[in-house]
């Protein structure tokens, strides 16, 4: 017969060396942490577009609009990531990084944005070092009304779970604006180690991570810590870096921080809108039931399929390209004028990218005629 193990319950139990599977939080069903009355932000990982091997600033600035347009027809909080992966932030100048935000904050002077931080110099390191984050975070943190994310590299993330703990912070001891802890899975990079549950809830509780952002694409970490911070209300938001699942989210009232973000604006914060119960102030377009709209099922299904497009892996099992595949399809939008990728990014599409993103944008561009979604046909 067969026995039903004991799984921990509290935070104080773990170690260490606990596994997620060894948690409560790692069998909480999708149902159990269903919300439709929150309506939380949509953090979009913000594309540096690129002309003649030259930042289009015109084509960022006129894509960031059309997303703040999105946002607020559906009354989504809306939150431009800055300088991280889709900034190509592996590939800017520590200049070129001071003026996206530079120019942002001119541009958009009451626009909250999320800065992008990583090491520098850290290439020929053999072991951890903290200060590698300050040149990016000093940059970042003489703005105002911003955040900032925290993300891995090779030598933090190989930290065991203990001395990984103290480099973040040793981190935050330098951040003077909120910050956002950044976990990656190996789908992304082969030395990932995604946040143990103990690492997990030790970064939760520290004050200045206010948040956390985990990548994934094979395994539901998103789910966990979700899990974890409702069953004990941390103090914490989770959000999710899924573009493999970017509903999920949406189901749960809780953030999206994802590339996709840009490509399917409009549509993701319809459904952030439609997912709502009529009784919810924040709902923008009502049923007239007191119920959800549930047109947002098939929502749901066209701009993940059209996401698993963009995000398809290359022949490497890598989605990296993604920079790639949306900035086609920002130019099919007539957002900005070339789909150039950075000129020193080796992720690339293939030369038949623009027709495959054109097929790619058939289904959800018809469902958004079907449910009246502005913004999505030829600006």
């Amino acid at each position: 017969m067969a026995t039903t193990r004991d799984l921990i319950t509290s935070p104080a139990e773990l170690k260490p060396s606990t596994a997620w599977s060894e948690t409560i939080w790692a069998y909480t069903s999708e149902e159990q942490l269903a919300d439709h009355t929150t309506k939380a932000r949509l953090c979009v990982a913000t594309l540096l577009p690129f002309k003649d091997r030259q930042p289009d600033w015109d084509g960022f600035n006129k894509s960031v609009r059309w997303m703040q347009q999105c946002a607020a027809h559906y009354g989504v909080e809306i939150v431009f990531v800055l300088n991280a992966d889709t900034g190509y932030i592996f590939d800017l100048s520590n200049d070129l990084y001071a003026e996206v935000l530079r120019r942002f904050r001119v541009e958009f002077p009451g626009q909250r944005f999320i800065a992008g931080v990583t090491a520098r110099g850290a290439e020929n390191d053999s072991a951890f070092k903290a200060e590698r984050y300050w040149p990016l975070l000093d940059i970042a943190q003489s703005h105002d009304n911003c955040e900032v994310i925290i993300m891995t590299a090779r030598l933090l993330n190989a930290l065991a779970s203990e001395p990984r703990r103290d480099a973040y912070f040793q981190i935050a001891e330098h951040c003077t604006h909120p910050a956002i802890a950044h976990a990656l899975e190996p789908s992304f990079v082969p030395w990932a180690t995604p946040f143990d549950p103990w690492l997990f809830h030790q970064i939760a509780m520290h004050p200045k991570y206010v948040g956390g952002k985990v990548s994934t694409l094979d395994e539901p970490h998103f789910h966990y810590w979700a899990a974890m911070c409702k069953d004990q209300k941390l103090p914490f938001s989770p959000h999710s870096g899924d573009d493999y699942g970017i509903a999920a989210a949406i189901k749960m009232g809780l953030p999206l921080l994802i590339g996709a973000g840009v490509s399917a604006c409009p549509l993701i914060c319809t459904a952030r809108d439609m997912w709502l119960l009529d009784s919810v102030t924040d709902k923008k377009f009502k049923t007239g039931t007191g119920r959800f709209d549930t047109r947002v099922y098939k929502l749901f299904e066209a701009f993940q399929s059209f996401e698993d497009l963009v995000f398809r892996l290359d022949d490497r099992m890598s989605a990296s390209p993604y920079k790639h595949s949306t900035a086609h399809v920002l130019h099919q939008l007539g957002l900005i004028e070339s789909p150039e990728a950075h000129p020193d990014c080796k992720d690339l599409r293939g030369a038949d990218e623009a027709q495959r993103m054109t097929e790619a944008l058939r289904r959800p561009r018809r469902i958004a005629e079907k449910l009246g979604i502005p913004f999505f046909q030829t600006v």
